[in-house]
């Protein structure tokens, strides 16, 4: 719920007019700020599956990036993101990643090169049991992405794309956050992963925990989430019920969101963008 007084979520993750620009060089080392998201607010509280859906280049990955305080030293941001209602400023973001936050990177390259698959299965999630009953859950959840046990001791150059992408999704199941931010978690993987990875998301969600699925697939989007965050030039030009994307798209309010509804195969790819102004 929203506090009307202070304007903070008080359970999960607040983003208030929240703007990210970086600090650029152009011609004769002329400088110049490009903002990237501009005032953009979101809310996804514990228990929820929040989808972030836009083109490519529209700064989902900026968002989550700013979130999880891993952005570049030439950016700098302005308005407020909140976490259970405490301001998360660059010192609480660095507390909180990979404990109450965590992310499921869009690139495969955020693995360690040098550990193990089960290392970096098992590190993040100090637990009960002792090591070896954390190493059989780690094994039995890769077994749930159709990963075999010995992947348990491979590095990641002896993964493919899909089985690497498969890794990360498992990684965040095993850490015990309560916001796992999925930047495109899904390229690569085959239709049974992919659903693998949905049921996985909603049962996540049914504990308790909150998710923000940053996607360029609609379709995922809808079938994964409760409410679409549709994202345009960096900002958030309306939030729907996933169930707004069916039928004809009549219940989308915005003409962008339409188009993009429309453009899916099964409605003929019919958007018309150049009316989505």
């Amino acid at each position: 719920m929203t506090d009307i007084k202070t304007g903070i979520n008080q359970r999960g993750l607040l983003v208030d007019k929240h703007s990210v620009s970086f600090r650029m060089y152009g011609r004769g080392f002329r400088q110049y700020d490009l903002e990237v998201i501009h005032e953009l607010s979101i809310e996804l509280h514990p228990g929820e599956i929040v989808a972030i859906a836009g083109a490519s280049g529209s700064g989902k990955s900026v968002l989550a990036h700013s979130i999880l305080g891993i952005l570049p030293d030439n950016a700098f941001t302005t308005g407020a993101v909140y976490y259970d209602g405490r301001p998360l400023d660059q010192k609480t973001k660095e507390i909180f990643r990979g404990r109450r936050i965590t992310l499921i990177p869009q690139s495969v390259n955020y693995l360690d090169p040098l550990m193990t698959v089960g290392a970096q299965l098992i590190s993040p999630a100090p637990g009960d049991g002792g090591r070896a009953l954390r190493r059989e859950k780690a094994a039995a959840l890769l077994e749930r992405y159709g990963l075999a046990a010995e992947v348990m001791d491979y590095y990641p150059h002896q993964l493919s794309g899909g089985m690497a992408r498969r890794v990360l999704v498992a990684s965040a199941a095993a850490c015990p956050a309560e916001l796992i931010i999925a930047d495109e978690p899904t390229p690569g993987m085959d239709k049974k992963a992919v659903e693998e990875t949905i049921r996985l998301f909603k049962q996540l969600a049914g504990e308790g925990r909150g998710i923000m699925l940053i996607t360029h697939d609609i379709e995922m989007a809808v079938l994964t989430a409760s409410r679409v965050a549709v994202f345009r030039d960096g900002t958030v030009i309306e939030t729907v019920p996933a169930a707004a994307f069916s039928g004809d798209g009549s219940a989308l309010g915005h003409p962008f969101t339409r188009a993009l509804y429309r453009a899916l195969p099964q409605n003929g790819f019919s958007g018309d963008f150049k009316e989505a102004v």
